[in-house]
């Protein structure tokens, strides 16, 4: 069967929509429904029902706009019109799909974006490019979400469909930017776009901004009180902030001073493999490529890796306890990292002897003085003080009592050691 396309009926420019096409006395909405689903099939070189769905959807769109339209409605030339907006759509949404789904993502977020730009703050605002960017980024994501449930709604869609295709992608695209140029009517006969208007109201449910001297709030005292309640509030909020993140220096200069005490450990207990490894470790190479340089076979890398990690206890545990747990937040003054309901459970489980050698630990007396006190040799003294330290290490991980900010930070203090940060461990 022949049929006429749209592009046969009197062509026109797809930017001019300001008058209609001249159409056959005998055209219905039948016919166009028919014309845009050719145009498609020629576009796409595609024969599926979903190529008719999108025909279908485009032409109840089209006809939709010129009902609600009075200007059209009074014109006399409905059909038409039809016409000339059905060719004007169809265009769009194949300019979306010869972009593709990707670029004409990004297409469609510039040109919205560019629409909103002047709207997006209020005009005493001082916000520059990149504060009105990252407002448009916000807006446009409940914008696209509206325009989704609209698409749906409008096309009685179910309320689990999702465009899977490159074409139904385009018709979603296209249908988005129609939906953002909407014209509405507003008081006194003026009319703005639909995305305007909302970009407006979504630019007054924003914070009133209030300026704030940074420096001040970091010098600010505590109980100020030449600051209104709102402002030193807010002096307060932004101080708690700036220290929340400012970094404290001594924590990298103990990373590398356990470190480097590691490093002379293992070489004085002639581990110059384990240095190895560990040196690599520090440069966060993956375990294939460990292997690579120090020519490992998976079963002498599993042997080195048990080496390494009974020297890390011993390191950890008996010969630098202190310094470890000092780095991790858990010196014997903190508690060993225990809150206050585990230090009294650590605690009862101590014989009485221990009791005493931890007061004594608590009391900062060396190892020696420890074993004279409690008749003991001073290897007798690391090995009760290495079990007293995985005693705290089980009570401090234990899942009923595990502490929130110290569980997993420190619990692994006595296995491994970190090698990037506190919370990057490293068996």
């Amino acid at each position: 069967m022949n049929l006429t396309t749209a592009n046969d009926l009197n062509p026109t420019s797809m930017s001019d929509l300001n008058s209609p096409e001249h159409l056959p006395e005998n055209y219905d909405s039948k016919t166009l429904t028919q014309l845009l689903l050719e145009e498609l099939r020629a576009s796409v070189g595609c024969q599926s029902l979903q190529v008719k769905g999108v025909a279908s959807r485009m032409a109840l769109e089209v006809e939709r706009v010129c009902r609600k339209s009075s200007r059209i409605q009074s014109s006399g030339q409905i059909r038409s019109w039809q016409l000339t907006l059905g060719r004007h759509r169809l265009e769009k949404c194949l300019s979306y799909y010869r972009l593709g789904p990707k670029q004409g993502r990004v297409e469609l977020h510039s040109n919205l974006s560019a629409i909103v730009y002047r709207y997006i703050a209020l005009p005493q605002s001082q916000l520059g490019f990149q504060g009105r960017t990252n407002l448009i980024e916000d807006f446009l994501q409940e914008f696209y979400i509206e325009s989704f449930k609209a698409f749906r709604r409008e096309n009685e869609m179910a309320e689990d469909y999702k465009p899977r295709t490159q074409l139904e992608l385009a018709e979603y695209t296209a249908f988005t930017e129609h939906y953002a140029k909407r014209r509405i009517t507003l008081p006194r006969g003026n009319t703005q776009q639909l995305i305007v208007l909302r970009a407006q109201a979504f630019v007054k449910r924003q914070p009133a901004e209030t300026a704030l001297d940074i420096e001040l709030a970091v010098e600010m005292p505590k109980g100020d009180q030449d600051q209104t309640g709102m402002q030193s509030s807010l002096m307060q909020q932004l101080r708690s902030q700036i220290v929340a993140e400012t970094i404290d220096p001594s924590e990298g200069v103990l990373r590398d001073r356990v470190i480097s005490e590691l490093l002379e450990y293992l070489e004085s207990q002639d581990q110059s493999d384990c240095v190895d490894y560990l040196v690599l470790k520090l440069q966060d190479l993956a375990a294939p490529d460990i292997d690579a340089i120090l020519g490992l076979t998976p079963r002498e890398r599993d042997y080195l890796q048990q080496r390494f990690k009974y020297h890390v206890e011993k390191f950890a545990r008996v010969s630098h306890w202190k310094l470890v747990h000092q780095w991790l937040g858990a010196d014997i003054d903190q508690k060993l990292g225990m809150c206050s309901q585990q230090w009294e459970t650590f605690f009862d489980r101590l014989s009485p002897q221990q009791q005493q050698l931890l007061h004594l630990k608590q009391d900062r007396k060396l190892d020696e003085e420890i074993a004279k006190a409690l008749k003991m040799t001073p290897k007798q003294v690391q090995k009760h003080w290495m079990n007293m330290l995985e005693l705290a290490w089980k009570v401090r991980n234990s899942e009923t009592q595990k502490p929130k900010a110290l569980g997993n930070r420190v619990g692994s203090c006595s296995l491994s050691v970190a090698v990037g940060s506190k919370d990057k461990l490293v068996a």
